[in-house]
């Protein structure tokens, strides 16, 4: 299994060896955290990157790579929701992401390209006609559109003019060659914003935690306000050129997308831990609509749902001044993490960021979807299994179509040897619980 992005190697870093201070230590070397770093070697902060694995080897790897503010039917939700400024400061945001992006790719070869953007609807053609006026609410023109070049009947899609899509890894191997990255180099453990790793101490004056799904219980209560979702992806040749970025508003239906001369189908998505059909799907409607196709690559991706559809950028926790988190990105990482990126860099430099406040991670915890999350937790807990996940004990199933053990609860997987694959796990399984094959 691996993604049309790994082709390309990105840069080697040493591991850290013995004992070093610095003004800001960033843990994780996905996408968040190198454009956090980026931005903090441009503004000429001390800082140190360090990275478990090799950089990009965990999420990053597994996005689809696009760049765009139009994340589903999102502002209808949100304006319903959570009011008119926090809609609009969430498209401002991302909008403005948008626009760094593109003049960070200036200068890189990174296959970046500008494409339109469509959330469609296979039923609904109300949902598409609400989330147009919520659009025309925040003082977007977005447009219904008609008639598009996917091989499925639709009710239309709200389309976004001038997007952009990406290569991941040959952007970041644009502007990582002088940051300060550590690689293999493990934080076990955190006594305040003192991080132990297997070689040595980092002394920081402040932490940010670019984990992907954060990795301290104790503060922010993220196992109540996070789950992970996984989502399959196949790269196919000799498919049709869709000519934009294409996504269901049914979370559960599939996305289109071109790279180069490959069509990536994506879609089948479900909460980490629970039965799917993971690719079979995928190939079953290939077949049928792109019979003269092959596959070159397939993969999967995981990513950390919140509450309220709006990642938590900033303050770790109200009792922890000097730590700093970026999460919970609902499957839109890459904009994502530049919004991340960009507000953290403003908060560690001491200057004010227009959209601190509604990324704020203390934001009320009271959502539906926290009943779900606790539920879930609660029923996994309670469920008898000798092979349980280290993070916070709840009962490991068995995933047939990745062989791997995954966690309904928060989302940690490992291999079927015990290796830890996804956090919030933050070590192996014991000998005991790993699967004989």
């Amino acid at each position: 299994m691996e993604s049309v992005w790994e082709q390309v190697h990105t840069p080697r870093f040493e591991s850290l060896k013995g004992d070093v201070s610095t003004d800001v230590l960033i843990i994780g070397g996905g996408m968040a955290g190198l454009l956090t770093a980026y931005f903090l070697h441009q503004k000429g902060v001390n800082y140190i990157l360090v990275e478990k694995e090799r950089i990009c080897s965990g999420v990053t790897r597994g996005t689809t790579a696009k760049l765009t503010a139009q994340h589903g039917l999102i502002y209808q939700r949100l304006t319903k929701n959570m009011g008119v400024e926090t809609a609009k400061g969430y498209f401002l945001a991302n909008m403005q992401a948008l626009q760094r992006f593109s003049e960070l790719c200036k200068g890189i070869e990174c296959d970046y390209e500008i494409r339109d953007s469509y959330v469609y609807s296979l039923e609904n053609r109300k949902k598409l006609e609400d989330e147009i006026k919520a659009l025309w609410t925040l003082g977007y023109d977005a447009q219904l559109s008609e008639n598009l070049p996917l091989p499925m009947k639709t009710k239309g899609a709200v389309k976004f003019k001038n997007q952009a899509q990406f290569h991941p890894l040959k952007f970041i191997c644009g502007i990582v060659k002088e940051l300060n990255i550590y690689e293999n180099t493990f934080v076990r453990e955190m006594i305040g914003t003192t991080a132990r790793t297997d070689s040595g101490t980092i002394r920081a004056q402040r932490v940010v935690a670019d984990t992907h799904f954060p990795f301290i219980n104790k503060h922010g209560l993220y196992f109540l306000k996070l789950y992970q979702s996984r989502s399959y992806v196949i790269a196919l040749e000799n498919a049709s050129d869709v000519h934009g970025m294409y996504v269901d508003e049914n979370e559960a239906g599939l996305s289109f997308r071109n790279s180069g001369n490959l069509l990536l189908l994506g879609g089948s998505a479900c909460r980490t831990g629970k039965k799917t059909d993971a690719w079979n799907g995928l190939r079953a409607f290939a077949n049928v609509h792109y019979p003269n196709s092959k596959e070159k690559f397939f993969w999967a991706a995981q990513d950390c749902m919140s509450l309220d559809g709006m990642p938590y950028i900033g303050q770790y926790s109200t009792k922890t001044p000097n730590f700093y988190v970026a999460t919970g990105f609902n499957k839109w990482g890459m904009t994502g993490s530049m919004v991340a990126a960009t507000i953290l860099c403003d908060m560690l430099c001491g200057k004010h960021n227009e959209f601190e406040e509604i990324f704020d991670p203390s934001r009320s915890l009271f959502k539906p979807q926290l009943v779900k999350n606790s539920l879930e937790s609660a029923a996994n807990l309670l469920n008898f299994s000798k092979k349980r996940c280290p993070h916070m004990g709840c009962a490991l199933k068995w995933n047939k179509a990745e062989h791997s053990f995954d966690c309904p609860c928060h989302g940690s997987r490992f291999s079927k040897n015990g290796k830890v694959l996804d956090n919030p796990a933050n070590g192996n399984l014991p000998k005991n619980e790993r699967r004989k094959m």
